[in-house]
């Protein structure tokens, strides 16, 4: 039942022989890995394998690390994204990001929203208006907050805080979004409506998530990459990782033997 590595033939992001220094420390060592467009990637592996550090250089963020380095090459839809006249600013625009943790602007929810748009040139208050409207309803959070935009994003609970998290990064028109442990801090409830909202997003966004959770992992992805020390050990459609691993190390540690 073993099946090879899936090949991608229109992939979104292209990463090639990704080397990853901070310093002279290397965290990531010759990753090449496709990500489907309109799917959801899941990055599993035990702490400190590369894995964040890996998503974190598909937006750039490590950018703004001293010493960090980057070798390879990392495509977005045919264009280099560390190539000359890349602005990083203008690709996190593209790239959004959701972290951890919850973590709202401490201003009002429509605030929060119209943000990144205001950034970009987007001063009407129509068209902000809208966006705060499509952007809620597509982070599934418009009917919990369309009556109290003018209060702070702080009051929300934990679960609906990172929907706004996820609702300020829709409101900037991103291709891709990226999620760091999107629910590590959140209940099991909170945590279903966070999948289940992933599941939706992926109809019009490719999305990249990093998770410590294996259950996680198979519910709401559609191909996984396992990385360890730096390493991308095995990429396949989630089913085969789980049910059909290739590797020893993936099978060990999707069955809980280490890590």
């Amino acid at each position: 039942m073993s099946s090879p590595a899936p090949t991608i033939s229109d992939p979104k992001i292209s990463a090639k022989n990704v080397n990853f220094f901070y310093g002279s420390f290397q965290a990531l060592k010759d990753i090449s890995l496709d990500v489907a467009p309109n799917k959801v990637t899941a990055l599993i592996g035990p702490s400190g394998c590369g894995k964040s550090t890996f998503l974190r250089c598909l937006n750039r963020m490590n950018d703004l690390i001293d010493g960090a380095r980057l070798e390879g090459q990392i495509v977005l839809d045919g264009e280099d994204m560390y190539g000359q006249g890349v602005d990083p600013v203008e690709l996190r625009k593209e790239v959004g990001m959701v972290f951890q943790k919850p973590n709202p602007f401490p201003m009002s929810i429509y605030d929060n929203i119209t943000y990144g748009p205001k950034i970009h040139g987007t001063k009407k208050k129509s068209d902000l208006d809208a966006i705060v409207e499509s952007s809620l309803r597509k982070a599934a959070l418009w009917d919990d907050v369309k009556d109290k935009l003018r209060k702070s994003g702080l009051e929300l609970s934990g679960g609906q805080q990172q929907r706004l998290c996820i609702a300020r990064t829709l409101a900037v028109d991103p291709k891709i979004i990226l999620m760091d442990e999107p629910c590590s801090a959140l209940d099991p409830i909170a945590t279903s409506r966070i999948e289940d909202l992933i599941f939706e997003l992926k109809t019009d966004y490719t999305i990249i998530i990093v998770t410590h959770n294996m259950q996680q992992a198979q519910r709401a992805s559609d191909y996984t990459a396992f990385f360890m020390m730096g390493q991308l050990i095995e990429f396949n459609t989630t089913q085969n990782i789980f049910l059909y691993p290739q590797e020893k190390k993936t099978e060990d540690y999707i069955s809980g033997r280490f890590g």
